[in-house]
């Protein structure tokens, strides 16, 4: 019977307040990271639960985390790692630890993490190879897909505090990690999600505006390499600094209401008006145009994947998603693999907080490519989004992959429901793996359903919250 081999999780945004992941104060909307959360528990429950069901004991699954697990834009370093050291309390307790490896693969809100490692490795390097007054080697900007990570020394070293885990690694792999079958016709890529979306590469758009003859970068390190400054500080950095920060995040929750918006920018463009005079101009149209100035960078940032609710896939993330995945991600994996594309690829990314499962047809690719989005698990608006909502995938060691539907955000608690999901052709018969998972679901009713009801009361809760936050 087909085992979990690799189980994958992102966007938990450890530390933020909207996290479902993240404790709150009771009858508070205060951050309280010294306790799991209740979803965190029924959640690590249920993987738990799984896991179990494995029929080989001795081999425990390795663990992706694929980005946005640190809130690192909206939330202090210490309070997201507190909130991370509870599900390392979880899913790693003395002698019952779920898993035998985990490697984190960073995404925009904790890409400052990938920065530190990058660094930290690259200083070490130097000091074990080149003496005072070599030539040094440019400094590395991505790893390989299937070897070759680097170690994640925050979190290595946070994890090491715990006396059972001192000598635990975790590493990093960025902005791809993939495992690949022993006869190389299969495997799975983790990819977070933010180079797909066009934002992300704003400062390479940007070159190719100010000068004409040059191109958007086609190599991975190339796209890292000009864009790693702009997310490190707007996505990872910019939250964190002070009351700066707390500023940005007001900002950013009312972003999500148009009413709040237009109020808050029309504040700001007042405000700006009479505090700085253009000569010539009065004070009435000095607003009148830097509001429309605010307003068009507003529409930018609201044209982000997660605010477009109406479709799972919008057409600039289709887009996106065709250019990386025929682009910079073809040509790593052909440059690792002597030319040779495995016949059978599953893609894995997360970023927009809306789950979904799909067969896709990419150039460059000798079959369809199954396309898992896991997700997230913030609430981002006051209302609903039945669109939003969280998944883990699970891979066994055939590298077929199913998605674990934990949650869609809904109107009724009733509605809260963990499905497993396979992207497949119509027509063609689900996976083995798929089928035990989804028997294994179904067996433990009661156990899903205490996780679907914590789920609807934090998204409730959370919700119920940002309304206050936004009209206060």
């Amino acid at each position: 019977m087909p085992d979990i081999r690799y189980l994958c999780l992102s966007d938990a945004h450890f530390g933020a307040e909207t996290s479902l992941l993240t404790n709150l104060k009771i009858d508070s909307r205060e951050v309280d990271p010294s306790q799991p959360s209740p979803v965190l528990a029924k959640l690590v429950d249920s993987l738990a639960y799984l896991i179990s069901q494995n029929q080989d004991q001795t081999k425990k699954p390795t663990l992706i985390l694929n980005g946005d697990i640190f809130e690192l834009a909206l939330a202090d370093t210490n309070i997201a790692a507190m909130a991370f050291e509870r599900f390392i309390d979880l899913t790693m307790p003395p002698g019952r630890e779920l898993f035998d490896y985990i490697i984190f693969n960073p995404g925009n809100h904790d890409h400052h993490l990938w920065e530190l490692a990058r660094e930290t490795q690259y200083v070490e390097y130097l000091t074990a190879n080149f003496p005072w007054g070599s030539v040094l080697p440019a400094p590395w900007h991505t790893t390989n897909i299937f070897t070759y990570p680097v170690r994640s020394y925050f979190l290595t070293r946070l994890i090491r505090r715990l006396p059972h885990l001192r000598d635990r690694v975790i590493d990093t792999a960025y902005p791809n990690f993939g495992v690949q079958s022993p006869d190389k016709q299969k495997c799975v890529i983790f990819h977070h999600g933010h180079y797909i979306e066009s934002i992300y590469t704003l400062t390479s758009l940007l070159k190719t505006l100010f000068f004409p003859d040059t191109h958007l970068p086609a190599d991975i390190w190339d796209v890292e390499a000009e864009n790693f400054a702009w997310i490190d500080f707007f996505w990872s950095t910019l939250g964190r600094s002070g009351d700066v920060g707390r500023g940005v995040s007001t900002i950013y929750e009312k972003l999500q209401d148009p009413k709040q918006t237009k109020k808050l920018l029309s504040n700001l463009a007042a405000g700006l008006a009479q505090r700085y005079d253009l000569p010539g101009w009065g004070d009435l149209m000095e607003a009148k145009l830097l509001e429309w100035a605010f307003h068009t960078i507003t529409d930018v940032i609201n044209g982000l994947e997660r605010h477009q609710i109406d479709t799972e896939l919008s057409a600039d993330l289709e887009k996106g998603l065709y250019w990386y995945l025929q682009g910079p991600l073809r040509r790593q994996i052909l440059g690792e693999c002597q030319g040779n594309m495995p016949p059978q690829v599953t893609f894995i990314f997360g970023h927009t907080h809306k789950p979904f499962q799909q067969d896709m047809n990419f150039a460059g690719y000798p079959e369809w490519v199954d396309v898992y989005n896991t997700g997230g698990w913030v609430v981002d608006t006051v209302n609903p989004q039945p669109l939003h909502g969280g998944a883990v995938t699970l891979t066994d060691d055939n590298l077929e992959t199913t998605s674990l539907r934990l949650y869609n955000e809904a109107h009724r608690p009733d509605q809260y429901l963990v499905q497993v999901q396979q992207a497949r052709h119509p027509g063609d018969d689900p996976g083995p793996f798929h089928l035990r998972l989804a028997q294994l679901v179904q067996d433990n009713f009661k156990l899903f359903q205490a996780f679907s009801a914590a789920a609807a009361r934090a998204v409730h809760v959370r919700a119920e919250n940002l309304r206050a936050r936004l009209y206060s």
